[in-house]
């Protein structure tokens, strides 16, 4: 039998705040949902949109870094796995199911507006890395790097 794979990598917008809980055992985790727009010409030669909403978990410290910079409107490109979810509801009695994706990697796109900048200007976290998040803003500095301060 092959070996599945399951990779999904998404750029959109929030559409809403990121919201952070911690399950019983004290792990953090950060729920939000992206749009993801795509446009394309039809057979007559218009010009068409769609947008699709997708949902989105993260995990640990990932989803911590991402609810402390990311707002409703802001641009993220997302990596991670689709992952399909089910449980009992209990009002209606009947069994619902939800496909997600887990975010394992993210990148800030953009210029902390929600509009894309153009530039690369992005700033990157993983969670399969060992990248520190300790820094106040996501921001790269714009000065020139001076090569006297490099030690190599």
């Amino acid at each position: 039998m092959a070996k599945g794979f399951n990779k999904v990598i998404l750029m959109g917008n929030l559409t809403r705040d990121p919201e952070t809980r911690n399950t019983p055992n004290g792990q953090s985790v950060t729920n939000f949902s992206l749009a993801v727009n795509r446009t394309w010409k039809g057979a007559d030669g218009q010009q068409n949109e769609d947008v699709s909403y997708i949902d989105c978990v993260a995990w640990g410290k990932p989803g911590e870094i991402i609810a402390q910079y990311l707002s409703k409107g802001r641009a993220v490109l997302v990596s991670g796995r689709l992952d399909q979810r089910s449980w009992e509801d209990k009002e209606s009695g009947g069994k619902r199911s939800k496909i997600e994706v887990v975010v394992e990697d993210f990148n800030f796109v953009g210029d902390g507006a929600g509009a894309p900048s153009g530039g690369n200007s992005s700033s990157s976290s993983s969670s399969s890395s060992n990248k520190s998040a300790s820094n106040d803003s996501p921001a790269i500095d714009d000065k020139p790097i001076d090569l006297s301060e490099i030690p190599f």
